[in-house]
């Protein structure tokens, strides 16, 4: 049973603690604070709210966090033309080995869109699939994209029907049954031999929420943060055929064993806080502070 947030707040020190660096934020440790307690109170909600609670919960949730903390990061740090631009080449360095003329891909949790309308010059189709409407404001969406809503669970596309999902900083986001639910939708939605490539912070490096200036744990909207291990092994109970940790390394996307993932993480397991997020600035750990789990149907 999870403790009222309001009741362990008490015992935290107003300050941020050294649990991460707070001289980039341009908040004051109040502000940070606010943000901290309320983020932790609509978590609290969605741990602990059953299966069919919370498939209107994260909706209204993310609403509500946005209202009650109107200088939260999403809202006032706006990206401009260049930022995005040079996001989305990112990600398309990483989808573009798996995309094909004619092909029908699915983003899970796309934000703004931005990468989602940049594949739609690549593929025959691409569904974006968000628990939000905030996306049909949008007025520059190509004849080839398709929004759909879902209750942050259901994958809503014709089974086998998907050649390639991608979703990027969704999974941690998810409670944990419903990460689960989640990727045996995404497989029953995927086409034999298709792909789904999922980008997701490594719980061994953070915590990577509002949580890190003030815990040694995600206590936010990170309803759970993952090792590579973890990953896959959800990967392969979910029902992929075969699943692998990929790493960059000098601007190539190679995989890496899973028996060395495990290796490093084991190391990195040992350590405290400090010394993993040090150890992860180089490598071999640094290929693994931001995941990236492949898996083929």
């Amino acid at each position: 049973m999870h403790q009222n947030p309001s009741a362990i707040a008490a015992d935290k020190p107003l300050q941020p603690t050294s649990y991460a660096d707070a001289s980039q934020e341009a908040r004051s440790p109040q502000r940070l604070r606010a943000h901290y307690e309320v983020e932790r109170e609509l978590a609290a909600r969605l741990r602990n709210g059953t299966a069919q609670e919370r498939r209107s919960l994260y909706s209204s949730a993310y609403d509500e966090l946005f209202r009650r903390v109107p200088d939260h990061p999403q809202l006032v740090n706006k990206e401009d033309a260049a930022d995005r631009r040079r996001c989305v080449e990112g990600q398309m360095r990483l989808l573009g080995r798996f995309l094909r003329p004619g092909m029908r891909m699915m983003e899970i949790g796309p934000g703004d869109c931005s990468l989602a309308i940049h594949a739609c010059r690549c593929v025959g189709r691409v569904y974006a699939v968000d628990v939000s409407t905030e996306v049909t404001r949008r007025t520059d969406l190509p004849p080839n994209f398709e929004l759909h809503l879902s209750d942050g669970v259901s994958v809503p596309a014709p089974a086998g029907g998907v050649d390639v999902v991608y979703s990027n900083q969704l999974m941690e986001h998810l409670h944990p049954e419903d990460a689960e639910q989640q990727l045996r939708n995404i497989v029953a939605a995927l086409v034999d031999g298709g792909v789904y490539a999922c980008v997701t912070p490594n719980r061994l490096m953070g915590p990577h929420d509002i949580s890190k200036f003030f815990s040694a744990q995600a206590e936010g909207f990170h309803l759970k943060e993952y090792t590579g291990g973890e990953l896959l092994d959800l990967f392969s109970a979910a029902g992929f055929r075969r699943a692998r940790v990929t790493v960059a390394i000098r601007n190539r996307y190679v995989g890496m064993p899973a028996a060395a993932v495990r290796v490093l993480e084991a190391i990195l397991a040992r350590g405290s806080p400090a010394t993993r997020r040090r150890l992860g600035r180089a490598p071999p750990f640094r290929w693994l502070a931001t995941l990236c789990v492949v898996g083929r149907k």
